[in-house]
């Protein structure tokens, strides 16, 4: 009796920043990723300086210089899910945004404008672009409450409020818009999901902890892996919620700042 051999892992490509202290950006993605069953790549948009304190320093990487990354991945090992992340200024927006024309994977956007710390990392011109020529790309776009605000212009107030940024979002020309609600000391946490023919709300008990360096490249990311491997779009994230808590529930503890979450912690239950 001859035993098929496995499919070969979902190819999952992360366009986004750098981080040297490993919790968020391409770092994130790919030990997301790879702990998922996946199969990493990057095109990094930007080298930074940081740590679980904060922001140091920025340097972008040449608009050419990303485009080639992405080409040189689409044109050789292929793709089956995109997620995009820290983009940095509209030339390397509107790059990414010509890159990927006519590229039909799905295409998940986190739209990191703010740092968990605080830092900007994004400024408004990119932004304009970003609504005119990324967001029309989406398959979901991922924003928190302050990023939602940025893009929309309104100010958010419990789920009405989420409810009312994604539908703005969605005009857009978005496929589907999650509004995370992180941001805040509800004790229940609440993201709200909105697509043309649906809404879905999840809800889960905050876990009081410092430890959420980032929590929003690992979410979307964990997402960009679901939906490669065919899941729904309701059923990806309610698995990457539940991925990303865990994560956050086994963090490390590094850091004196917001630490890094644990991403190897599903290892051994997902293979």
């Amino acid at each position: 009796m001859t035993t098929q051999p496995d499919p070969p892992p979902v190819r999952v490509l992360s366009i986004a920043g750098s981080d040297s202290g490993g919790g968020a950006g391409v770092q994130a993605d790919i030990k997301t990723v790879s702990a998922l069953g996946g199969y990493a790549m990057t095109a990094i948009t930007a080298l930074t300086a940081q740590n679980t304190l904060g922001v140091d320093a920025v340097q972008l990487a040449p608009p050419k210089l990303v485009q080639k990354q992405i080409k040189a991945v689409l044109e050789d090992i292929g793709v089956d899910a995109i997620k995009i992340g820290m983009l940095g200024d509209a030339v390397i927006v509107g790059a990414v945004a010509d890159t990927l024309h006519g590229v039909s994977v799905p295409l998940v956007l986190d739209p990191v404008i703010i740092a968990t710390s605080g830092a900007c990392l994004l400024d408004e011109g990119a932004i304009d672009v970003m609504r005119d020529r990324l967001i029309p790309m989406a398959r979901l776009v991922t924003p928190n409450k302050p990023e939602a605000e940025a893009l929309t212009g309104q100010s958010i107030t419990g789920v009405a409020g989420q409810r009312a940024a994604a539908e703005v979002i969605l005009a857009m020309g978005a496929r589907a818009v999650l509004v995370k609600g992180g941001h805040g000391d509800e004790d229940i946490l609440v993201d709200f999901l909105l697509w043309e023919k649906g809404e879905a709300v999840f809800e889960s008990k905050r876990i009081n902890t410092r430890h959420t360096h980032g929590t929003g490249c690992t979410l979307a990311s964990a997402i960009s892996v679901f939906l490669a491997q065919n899941m729904s779009l309701v059923e990806a994230v309610r698995a990457a919620r539940a991925y990303v808590r865990g994560a956050i529930k086994n963090a490390p503890g590094f850091g004196h700042g917001h630490g890094p979450l644990n991403h190897g912690w599903a290892i051994g239950e997902t293979s």
